[in-house]
């Protein structure tokens, strides 16, 4: 498929090089140009402004946030530039409110658009192993599998209405937020009673919970290995706030996410801005008082 790829950062650098991989012609755009030139002796096209990448069959956004979208989206125009037939897939983490402004957005134009936000870390869309997260229409969702296939090991489908997708995801990464919270305490508690983390963790990993997101997150706030950061805690923070929007809208108390959301900026606060937002957990130990 001829694909356009807008937002090479942690997770789309490596997302673009997979479908480079999979030998579709790929035309680039990131506003740090070094970036997109990066995959030019790789095969990539790299076009000078976004609406360069929207000829294809498909266009990728891959952003940081409901801002970063909005200002392509909207602010550089890309609905009116997408030629006929072309599919824009968005792969960012975002508000399930900008999700449904781009979806009517998109059938105003007469454009097909599918949500497609992806579950794992860095590691994981460099080894093409993501878990993509899809909604919109049958059809479209049928055409652009090629390109689900490229950077993930597994397409779900979750919907018809593209933010089911965003609200899926959303749902998910409170869960690992979650688990960092949870571990963070449990952690805590053994510190303070002289047993190892280390020793728990293989206990829980190896019997009740034995899933990669524990052993995942276990073993960095165990080491505290903080740096370099797969996710920084500022997109963890946007995270718990996206979250807490769409609880609010949907009437579904989530008490834990406002503790959470309240642990990862205490930890900014305290210059975590260039951490893992695996940080956070700090918190719990240092509200025991630990070091």
């Amino acid at each position: 498929m001829n694909v356009g790829f807008i937002g090479l950062g942690n997770m789309g650098l490596s997302m673009a090089r997979n479908l480079l991989k999979a030998d579709h012609q790929l035309t680039v755009y990131n506003r740090t140009r070094e970036r997109a030139d990066s995959l030019r002796g790789e095969g990539a096209i790299v076009a000078d402004r976004a609406s360069d990448t929207c000829a294809g069959d498909v266009v990728v956004t891959m952003l940081a946030d409901d801002h970063a979208v909005r200002d392509v989206v909207f602010g550089e125009k890309l609905i009116p530039m997408l030629a006929p037939g072309t599919v824009h897939i968005s792969a960012s983490t975002i508000s399930v409110a900008l999700a449904r402004e781009l979806a009517q957005a998109h059938a105003e134009a007469g454009n097909q658009f599918v949500s497609a936000p992806v579950f794992g870390r860095p590691e994981a869309a460099a080894e093409a192993k993501l878990a993509v997260v899809v909604a919109g229409g049958a059809k479209s969702i049928d055409y652009c599998q090629p390109v689900f296939d490229a950077i993930g090991q597994r397409t779900f489908v979750v919907g018809t209405e593209p933010h089911h997708a965003n609200v899926v995801k959303l749902a998910g990464n409170f869960l690992v937020l979650s688990v960092i919270e949870s571990l963070g305490e449990a952690f805590a508690l053994l510190r303070k009673s002289g047993v190892e983390p280390e020793r728990f963790l293989d206990v829980m990993t190896s019997t009740l919970f034995a899933a990669p997101v524990y052993r995942t997150y276990g073993n960095l706030i165990a080491k505290e290995q903080f740096l370099p950061a797969g996710f920084k805690l500022p997109l963890g923070l946007k995270d718990a706030s996206l979250v807490l929007a769409a609880a609010a809208d949907a009437r579904a108390p989530m008490p834990v996410a406002s503790l959470v959301r309240d642990h990862i900026l205490a930890a900014i606060a305290r210059n975590g801005e260039e951490l893992d937002w695996a940080a956070f957990s700090r918190i719990s130990a240092e509200n025991a008082g630990l070091k």
